[in-house]
């Protein structure tokens, strides 16, 4: 019999097999114990990014190559450096604004709310004004971003995020958070440092910018602070980002998650996800903008300690109230609240589209 099964083949008789016989035996390889894949691993697939540990073997059995370690962090990295340059070019302007509004004085303030600073601003120096010192954000968001979507991505496979766990996507951004901030608090201070001088220009015709570049703002820090100048407010930092960041990735997946449910692909659309976004972003700058407030406060303090105004994290949020109770913790949030939405709507839309094309 197997001699004229292999005189039929050499004759170019092709034996054909049902398809519904096919998909039944692919059905009972799927079925088997130890390579089902259940609807909970699929959404957690779908929605993590990442195969479920015990989905490997079907993965092998399909004859598709896993993807290594490497390949898929590069891959986190390069869609964060897209997100990064995307909540750069989006957000900068207002960031700009916020700033000027969040450190003007109060009792002088230069600026009477948003639009008067804007205008001020381009009046001034042109539309190029509100992208001042957008040189080093540029280049530090890539990279802060970056190691963010890079530390998510392997907080999420530390967690076991899952659906059908809606708080995994907070740990998860708590963890991506606590390690970005050790990239982001640097950028933080030399752009908020840079910015500042606006400030204090418009405040004062005979004021004398203490940096040109932003390089001799880096260069300031180190001398008088060594390698701890880059990280001033770093504490400010970490009790901003640590409840905001896990708020902020849990908002945001959880609402794309639900909003895919309504698909009947589990799928959600472009929209949605820039929805989600947006949202992640609101709630991460509204909840927390008082600190936020008190950070930038320690940020634009003098890089000189001896000449600081502020000792720490409660002696300036002190002395901040003091100047205009909760009013003064406030200050910037309109520009900021604009910003938040459309910025980390295209942001995280990016970053996502990027990794689906990616595959």
């Amino acid at each position: 019999r197997r001699s004229s099964a292999v005189r039929r083949k050499k004759k170019g008789v092709t034996m054909t097999v049902p398809s519904n016989v096919l998909l039944q035996s692919f059905r009972s390889v799927l079925d088997s114990p130890g390579m089902s894949v259940s609807h909970a691993r699929r959404g957690h697939a779908i929605a993590t990014g990442f195969a479920h540990p015990a989905d490997s073997a079907f993965v092998a059995a399909s004859g598709a190559e896993p993807q290594s370690a490497l390949v898929r962090s590069a891959k986190d990295v390069f869609a964060g450096t897209c997100g990064g340059i995307t909540v750069t070019l989006v957000g900068h302007p207002f960031d700009t604004v916020k700033v000027l509004l969040q450190t003007q004085s109060a009792t002088n303030p230069a600026y009477k709310g948003p639009l008067d600073a804007a205008s001020k601003v381009v009046k001034s120096e042109g539309f190029k004004g509100l992208y001042k010192g957008v040189t080093s954000p540029l280049a530090g968001q890539m990279f802060f971003r970056a190691t963010l979507f890079f530390g998510y991505a392997r907080a999420k496979e530390i967690v076991g995020v899952s659906p059908d766990d809606p708080m995994s996507y907070a740990r998860a951004g708590l963890l991506a958070w606590m390690a970005g901030s050790f990239f982001e608090s640097p950028i933080d201070l030399f752009k908020s440092q840079w910015q500042t001088q606006i400030v204090q220009a418009k405040q004062n015709p005979n004021y004398v910018p203490p940096y040109k570049t932003v390089g001799e703002c880096v260069k300031a820090s180190f001398k008088h602070n060594g390698i701890r100048g880059p990280y001033q407010a770093f504490g400010a930092t970490l009790i901003r980002n640590l409840p905001a960041g896990a708020i902020y990735f849990g908002v945001f997946e959880n609402t794309k998650n639900y909003l895919a449910k309504t698909h009947e692909d589990g799928k959600p659309r472009d929209w949605e996800i820039m929805f989600a976004g947006g949202l992640g972003g609101f709630f991460y700058w509204s909840l927390f903008y008082p600190v936020d407030v008190i950070k930038s406060a320690m940020m634009t303090d003098s890089i000189n300690k001896a000449e600081r105004k502020y000792s720490g994290f409660l002696d300036a949020g002190s002395q901040l109230y003091k100047q205009g109770g909760l009013r003064r913790l406030y200050a910037g949030l309109v520009p900021c609240l604009l910003r938040a939405s459309p910025a980390n709507a295209g942001m995280l839309f990016v970053v996502d589209k990027v990794k689906q094309l990616l595959g």
